[in-house]
């Protein structure tokens, strides 16, 4: 069996790793890793495989950032004529970015099975890109490999077939107890002069948040009081530190004297940063996941969570844009009253084998059934 696997922007790589080095355990696989190009940041991408021990690219498209129509439309037609060449049996991808719904149109308009992990995760919520890659992506995919029994309950109630959904627990999570001990080796503490449990990590990038001045300044309002009783450090998104230019709010960042702004981290050391933080205020929907497996209070600074495992199960809250609320949770969390949660389940760092056991059997057994049948017509 060929099988393409997809990967476009950075929060791919930590869900890709398990499934390729599960896959090239196994003799009946080849499988092959195409990078789209996405997002795509030579210094960043290239600490990421060394991190994640990914094996580089067979093929990178070099798409680059455009808007959501063009980079769809650029990563369909690059990738079209990567399926022509390579004629695999199976596109797998992953999460819900650009290259995810891209990858999978083409492969379902060529007539190539599709595989998504990360399969059935709702927000709920059409204004955001992201709902609309997941929600197209499962209506074509054949094989559907959730994280939590909320998203199969989301994907039957839209109608997809029950033999296509395999409830096979969280790569993400694959990779984070893989490279929990390695990460302890990051010296990022030191670097940075933080004890463990005395700061807060900080991340923000969605356009919701920092591309709307008024909910951007309220947000940066409520950092300005959280800060005033533990340090925030902040690994600043590109696109989040244009924006701090754009609005002028650069002045408003400096005034905070216990408000760290750093570069973006590798995988290794971002874990070592999350995992010995006090809490984490977040916009992300894998911290979520990661938080609760390390056990870290998480305050997510969205209207709605596509994980409501990590809220009904794990260590989120969920507190919108509200400046009282975003300082009423955190200060609750200093005062220790955050939440402890518990591992849900499935998350144990098997995920990538299930995913690899059901492809092997489920996709070789149709591929000999259409053979069979491609036989007997001729």
């Amino acid at each position: 069996m060929k099988i393409i696997n997809v990967v476009g922007a950075r929060p791919n790589f930590m869900k890709i790793a398990p499934l390729i080095e599960e896959m090239r355990k196994n003799p009946k696989i080849e499988a092959l890793l195409v990078h789209t190009g996405q997002h795509y940041d030579k210094e960043m991408s290239e600490l990421f495989f060394d991190d994640l021990e990914i094996p580089r690219p067979d093929i990178y498209l070099g798409i680059g950032s455009a808007s959501h129509t063009e980079q769809t439309a650029k990563i369909m037609i690059g990738f079209e004529k990567v399926l022509l060449k390579e004629n695999p049996d199976l596109v797998l991808v992953v999460g819900d970015v650009n290259s995810t719904i891209a990858c999978s149109l083409t492969a379902a308009k060529m007539g190539i099975k599709i595989a998504h992990v990360e399969a059935g995760l709702r927000s709920f919520d059409r204004g955001m890109p992201e709902e609309i890659n997941r929600v197209l992506t499962d209506q074509i995919a054949d094989f559907l490999f959730t994280t939590e029994r909320d998203a199969n309950d989301n994907l039957l109630r839209e109608g997809i077939p029950k033999e296509k959904i395999f409830f096979v627990g969280n790569v993400m999570i694959d990779t984070l107890l893989k490279n929990r001990k390695k990460a302890e080796n990051s010296k990022i503490l030191e670097e940075l002069n933080l004890e463990k449990k005395n700061y807060a990590t900080l991340t923000l990038h969605r356009p919701s948040n920092v591309d709307v001045r008024e909910t951007f300044e309220n947000l940066l309002d409520a950092f300005t009081e959280i800060q005033k009783k533990i340090k925030i450090v902040f690994p600043m998104h590109p696109r989040t530190e244009k924006k701090i230019e754009e609005f002028n709010l650069r002045e408003k960042i400096t005034e905070m004297k216990n408000f760290i702004t750093i570069k973006p981290l590798g995988y290794l050391d971002f874990l070592n940063l999350i995992a010995n933080s006090k809490f984490v205020l977040t916009d992300s929907g894998g911290i979520q996941e990661e938080t609760t497996v390390l056990r870290i209070p998480c305050v997510t600074l969205r209207e709605n969570t596509e994980r409501p495992v990590t809220v009904t199960e794990g260590t989120n809250i969920v507190v919108g844009t509200n400046r009282d609320k975003i300082i009423k949770e955190s200060l609750n969390i200093i005062e220790g009253k955050g939440k402890k949660g518990r591992i849900p389940e499935l998350w144990d760092g098997k995920a990538a084998k299930r995913i690899v056991d059901i492809i092997c059997k489920k996709l070789m057994t149709t591929l000999m059934d259409e053979r069979k049948l491609d036989n007997r017509i001729t």
